[in-house]
């Protein structure tokens, strides 16, 4: 279950809200010396120590700590990063048109999504470079590695161009946010690339020298920063911009806060939407280099913009001030099922009624997708990160623990909770809430019917995963933060302690993938039909593959958006206008537009045509041919998962 009221209240404590909230847009402001730290003494701290934090002792269940034996450290399997390459170069060369600057059969906000995927996973070569030996002289394999480095790199730079900004600013929150994540990730590539391989300084094109300042031509060329810096300023600039969008949908007049999902509907305050939030408000804190660019992609007075056009700031206080309020609201949304796992979101029930002065979020859909589990993960760690409040790390391990439980997987005994070789040939393994067999599937997935959307959706909570559980550091010495080094150190060790246990759980789920894969290299959807090789009979339908569609709530994501008063506006009566408000101003856009690939049409295939084409499909031999069959977004949720593996489990 979510935590506690209680507990929500200790981490506005540690930011205290209630006394400062106005001053959090002043950049004198020092967050760590704000009053009242409520329950929690946070672990960093600016002046003299106050308070002695207390270190949790494991964030590890009791009976797991009891029974699982830490397994250390491991040399890096450098096979697993093999398959990492290799899922990234099917991804880029059978998806990518580099000419386009985009990947053709995406649509804006799933594009956004995989260029985040490839910032990721070029971040995680980059640290793998010095272990990775070549047969080469030293110059030729540094060409080598950093050709492969550049190669994926001016792709991401190409799609910075093919993005098309101005559509995704008029639509849905969601979509606006992914593009923050996207943008900010591709800077943090930079900047570890650059710290690591080459000499730090300001490029401006290339370091332009100082008259007198070299004495010969190498010195001009051994002080080169990575070339990729010059990009970080327009990165920087859309993440700004995006997010300056995205945060017109935080609403209080219904539900006491929370962001909207989408303006051209009735008001849905949904999980995924606040969790973007979230993660990009404190990826914002502590990633945004600041940007000087004034020019007014955003700021029409029309747009709820400002017409001054104000520069970002690094560091600015109130990005930590939009996400502790998020994950304040989050928390008290009761927004989580009996299995502690996030559901899609909430309505207003009879809001569309002219009579009902209801305001509260208070008719839950229950349905639950893998990505409302994982993006909270990197707003959770970036969380800890600026507060020190090892709280946000607690209910992060929680979360992870409660989907790796739904997919049938017991952490204890470190194997899934049934075992498939005992079924009867043509059974499923049991559906457990996120998965069967101990391998994660969205409710979609066996049946065949994921459309665009629930095709991101596993990869999705994989990356954020991998954020979340990067080894904890401290913070940098010129950050002027204070560390009480005793219980950090405490806690750094619980943390990897606890992420380590997850590695059998990762290993199940990348074999399993692995074995979906075809003669291409393309992974599928349904990566638990890769553990069903000795499967007969017709494959599962939604009519029995075990997840009780029914009973679940309204999967709008997979199938469409019901036309009925719970979700849309009515248009009105008698030439009137309908009783209906929206807590933000609508977009400049057609409410009827929707993302289309370059590829093709939208697929939108209504309930009755999906039934009709399982019938047909359910007979083919390879199941992960179903559907929309084998897709970017499908081998994003390859390349992502394999990344996790990598670096939760092998990477040194």
């Amino acid at each position: 279950m979510a935590p506690s009221l209680v507990r929500a209240v200790t981490y506005v404590a540690v930011i205290a809200f209630s006394d400062v909230a106005k001053g959090l847009s002043d950049p004198g402001v020092d967050i760590l010396r704000m009053p009242s730290l409520g329950h929690e003494c946070p672990i960093f701290f600016t002046e003299a120590k106050r308070c002695d934090p207390i270190a949790p002792k494991s964030f590890l269940p009791t009976n797991l700590e009891a029974i699982r034996q830490d397994k250390g450290f491991n040399p890096p399997d450098l096979n697993v990063l093999a398959d990492v390459l290799d899922a990234m170069h099917v991804m880029q060369s059978k998806y990518f048109a580099p000419w386009l600057g985009v990947w053709p059969d995406s649509i804006d906000w799933t594009a956004a999504v995989m260029g985040t995927h490839v910032s990721g996973a070029l971040r995680s070569l980059s640290e793998a470079l010095v272990h990775i030996d070549s047969d080469q002289e030293s110059v030729a394999g540094w060409k080598s590695k950093s050709n492969i480095i550049d190669n994926y790199f001016t792709q991401i730079t190409a799609y910075y161009f093919g993005q098309d900004a101005f559509a995704i600013r008029n639509e849905a929150y969601d979509d606006i946010l992914w593009v923050v994540l996207g943008w900010l990730e591709t800077i943090q590539f930079v900047n570890v690339h650059n710290d690591l391989h080459f000499k730090l300084g300001t490029q401006d094109g290339v370091t332009a020298p100082m008259m007198g300042s070299f004495h010969s031509i190498s010195d001009f060329f051994s002080n080169q920063s990575y070339h990729g810096n010059i990009w970080i300023p327009a990165f920087a600039h859309r993440a700004r911009i995006f997010w300056d969008l995205g945060s017109s949908g935080w609403d209080t007049k219904l539900c006491g806060g929370g962001m909207v999902w989408n303006p051209r509907l009735l008001p849905y305050k949904n999980a995924i939407t606040n969790e973007l939030f979230i993660a990009a408000s404190i990826s914002m804190y502590l990633y945004f280099p600041g940007d000087n660019n004034r020019s007014p992609f955003y700021g029409d007075e029309k747009l709820g913009g400002s017409a001054s056009h104000v520069a970002g700031r690094q560091r600015d206080a109130k990005y930590l001030k939009a996400a502790v309020e998020g994950y304040k609201w989050l928390v008290g949304s009761n927004m989580t099922d009996q299995q502690g796992l996030y559901t899609d979101g909430f309505h207003i029930s009879g809001y569309a009624d002219a009579g009902n002065n209801n305001t509260k979020c208070d008719r839950r859909n229950d349905v639950v997708l893998s990505y409302n589990q994982g993006v909270l993960l990197t707003g959770l760690r970036g969380l800890w990160e600026a507060t020190g409040a090892s709280s946000f790390l607690l209910d992060g391990h929680k979360l992870v623990q409660n989907v790796i439980k739904a997919s049938g997987y017991d952490l204890a005994s470190d194997t899934p909770v049934d075992n498939i070789s005992t079924l009867e040939s043509g059974r499923l393994p049991r559906w457990h809430g996120l998965g069967r067999a101990g391998v994660m599937e969205d409710p979609c997935d066996a049946s065949g019917t994921c459309n665009q959307d629930g095709q991101t959706f596993k990869g999705i909570f994989f990356h954020h995963l991998t954020a979340f559980c990067a080894p904890l550091a401290s913070p940098a010495p010129e950050s002027g933060t204070n560390v009480h080094t005793r219980v950090f150190e405490t806690v750094k060790e619980s943390h990897r302690k606890a992420c380590s246990s997850y590695g059998g759980w990762l290993k199940h789920n990348a074999q399993a993938a692995l074995l979906t894969r075809d003669d291409d290299g393309k992974f599928g959807q349904w990566w638990t039909a890769g553990l069903l090789g000795h499967w007969t009979g017709p494959w599962p339908t939604m009519a029995d593959d075990g997840v009780p569609h029914d009973t679940n709530g309204v999967d709008y994501r997979n199938y469409g958006v019901p036309n009925d008063t719970t979700w849309r506006a009515q248009p009105p009566s008698n030439g009137g206008s309908a009783k209906v408000h929206t807590p933000t101003q609508m977009p400049l856009a057609s409410p009827d537009r929707f993302q289309r690939p370059l590829g093709g049409p939208a697929e939108n295939a209504p309930m009755s045509e999906l039934e009709k084409r399982q019938g047909k499909e359910s007979e083919l031999k390879d199941p992960n041919t179903r559907g929309r069959g084998r897709t970017v977004e499908t081998q994003g949720g390859g390349l992502s998962l394999l990344r996790a593996y990598w670096k939760i489990v092998h990477a040194p």
